[in-house]
């Protein structure tokens, strides 16, 4: 039992004792539940014989910051208590999109809620919303404020005043919260740079390159094209910053305990907002050793931990999600190990999921697929995924090498062809991705391009290949019905649930030409999505069939999320088979194609899994009954089954 789980049962039993209890009582019984950990967390980062006084001032600041939180908001945390874990439903179904890109503003967003609610959509993620540079700002991932909005998408009322519309109609508000860096112009860099001690220890900032250089010595490069090393000289301050991302994003210093909780209060102000799920950026970052690579550091555990408990003890219905797109072995540890498994984070990019998905359109084989998923621990029962298919962000081959290489594979050769694949470099390729930060030291590369064009529909469109544009709708469809039946909340980029292609615009602007992640993300096309009910385009396709697949998860109870994925091996490398199980056996079997061609499975291979055609097998998508042809299901090219007995 994790400790959001206790505060489930505590207060399940508190408002079961006494017909009235105050959300003052509830919070003083959260404290008492959290605060031992929080001790724990707070002096294994910083030493209890010089930071006791600092201790002190969190335990205040917890108790400010709660009472600082809107009433209507600490309904809602208790009714969420009472409710159990939500956000593991089968009615969570989520989209990620740029609010400008979608329709203007926040005004324009909260006009198109009738769009989501038609698709099915209940839980959205918009991008970065708040203050930044007007230059060059990383998406807005360079942060100016953490909580006052950028007035190109509109003020601080138009984003209370949406997010009370979606709280109105049962939808759910992600916002991300950049909890690695600020940008070089927010208030703390201003003074840094101003000369004032206490703000330049709220950065990394050396006065000469002897430090920089020892970290250097180990410290990867994220973007080696546009920001080589990890350290930019500052003229005013006269000073070496650490800037692991960009030159202007200034790496915050955790090692400093005021930077938490200026940083916890920063959080809490996000999420007063009417935010339910927070991303946390960049979190494998947060702690700095030298000596090491500085990424998934156990310091950086204990830190979302405790940023974790606090929140939980001021703000339980806010859930925090690991934007940790690292290694599959790493992705777990986000959710907790050990003493605190399940403590962590809520929620995971299921980048590892989405990165084999990738392999496997690209080899038409699930073989590395399986050798990757089968011998990953399995996440606590509390916590969920986020399986997608693609972000705002590149598309990384975070595979394990080891794995490749066991399958018989080069590992360095085969990542060079996924690059090759994708990213135009063979003719008969019917992908039109972009290459992104390649690294010719190491031979690394990222891919970017939207899910249409990487799957073949720009190119069949352009070259009125029928054939090609009917193999990537399949695709399409048949990755996302991975998503929605993989166990976890699916995210849709915008646009991809209209089969949208890539978007060259960006190369005309200076502050993005150098960044190819703009072509994967397209403005919304309210043109096309006016014409999806009539004739039989692409789009219209695309659309009214990942609407079907919504509508059929949400009427499931077998979608949600409770660790019930068994992943069933068959000798055929082209198929992927899970199966969704239950206590009262209403099971869900998964199969998907990803050949060209026709896949069968054997008769006898099903009645081994429970799937005979004397249970009265039948389709959950057509609805009708699944007969085997010869003694075997045939499963057409690219095409899945959502399999059940009645």
């Amino acid at each position: 039992m994790n400790q959001l789980s206790l505060h489930q049962l505590l207060a399940t039993n508190q408002l079961k004792k006494k017909k009235t209890t105050s959300p003052n009582e509830l919070f003083d019984l959260r404290l008492a539940t959290n605060s031992t950990l929080i001790k724990n967390l707070f002096f294994s980062l910083y030493p209890e014989s010089e930071h006791t006084a600092t201790f002190e001032k969190l335990l205040s600041l917890l108790t400010q910051l709660f009472q600082e939180r809107p009433e209507d908001l600490k309904k809602i945390d208790l009714e969420r208590l009472k409710n159990g874990n939500w956000y593991q439903s089968e009615q969570m179904m989520g989209m990620q999109l740029y609010v400008d890109h979608f329709n203007k503003d926040i005004k324009g967003l909260s006009e198109k809620i009738g769009y989501f609610e038609d698709l099915g959509v209940n839980f959205l993620h918009l991008m970065p919303i708040t203050k930044r540079p007007k230059e060059e700002n990383d998406g807005g991932y360079a942060v100016n404020s953490y909580h006052e909005v950028d007035k190109k998408y509109g003020t601080k009322e138009d984003l209370l005043t949406l997010t009370k519309k979606l709280r109105s109609k049962n939808m759910y508000l992600m916002l991300d919260f950049v909890v690695n860096h600020t940008s070089d112009e927010f208030e703390w860099a201003k003074k840094a740079m101003k000369g004032d001690k206490k703000y330049q220890e709220y950065y990394y900032t050396f006065p000469d390159r002897t430090i920089p250089d020892q970290f250097e010595e180990t410290l990867p490069e994220v973007f080696p094209e546009t920001n080589p090393g990890n350290f930019t000289y500052n003229h005013d301050m006269k000073r070496w910053v650490m800037t692991v991302f960009n030159s202007y994003q200034w790496d915050l210093n955790y090692a400093n305990p005021e930077v938490f909780l200026e940083m916890l209060g920063n959080l809490m102000k996000l999420t007063n907002m009417g935010v339910d799920v927070v991303r946390f950026d960049a979190l494998a970052f947060l702690w700095k050793k030298m000596g090491t690579d500085s990424q998934n550091l156990p310091e950086a555990h204990q830190l979302i931990a405790l940023f974790r408990m606090c929140l939980q003890t001021v703000a339980p219905g806010v859930i925090l999600l690991a934007e940790a797109i690292v290694s599959p072995t790493q992705i777990i540890k986000y959710f907790g190990e050990g003493d605190m498994k399940g403590n962590e984070c809520e929620v995971a990019y299921n980048a590892t999921l989405m990165a084999l998905l990738w392999n496997s359109m690209a080899t038409k084989k699930t073989v590395l697929l399986y050798k990757s998923l089968q011998y990953l621990p399995q996440k606590p029962k509390e916590a969920t995924w986020i399986n997608y298919i693609r972000c705002h962000d590149d598309i990384g081959l975070g595979f394990d090498d080891n794995d490749i290489y066991s399958i018989g594979w080069d590992a360095k050769e085969h990542r060079k062809f996924l690059l090759h694949y994708y990213c135009q470099k063979l003719d008969w390729s019917p992908a039109k991705g972009l290459m992104f930060m390649y690294n010719p030291k190491n031979g690394d590369g990222r891919i970017t391009g939207s899910a249409a064009s990487l799957l073949g529909l720009e190119k069949g469109l352009e070259q009125q290949d029928e054939k090609l544009v009917s193999q990537a709708i399949a695709k399409i469809i048949t990755m996302h019905s991975i998503i929605l039946s993989y166990g976890g909340m699916p995210l849709i980029y915008a646009g991809d649930e209209i089969g949208t292609l890539n978007d060259y615009s960006y190369q005309k602007e200076n502050s993005k030409k150098d960044d190819s992640r703009w072509v994967n993300r397209p403005k919304q096309d309210w043109d096309a999505i006016s014409h999806l009910e009539k004739g039989s385009t692409p789009q219209s396709h695309i659309y009214h069939s990942l609407r079907k697949l919504i509508g059929i998860r949400k009427n499931n109870p077998i979608f949600a999320d409770q660790n019930n994925l068994i992943l069933h091996q068959h000798h055929n490398p082209h198929l992927l088979i899970y199966e969704r199980t239950s206590a009262d056996h209403k099971n869900l079997l998964v199969i998907c194609n990803f050949d060209d061609h026709i896949h069968g499975v054997e008769k006898s291979w099903m009645e081994r899994v429970g799937y005979g055609e004397e249970t009265g097998i039948g389709d959950l998508v057509t609805e009708q009954p699944i007969h085997f042809q010869s003694n075997h299901l045939e499963i057409g090219a690219n095409e899945f089954y959502w399999i059940v007995r009645n």
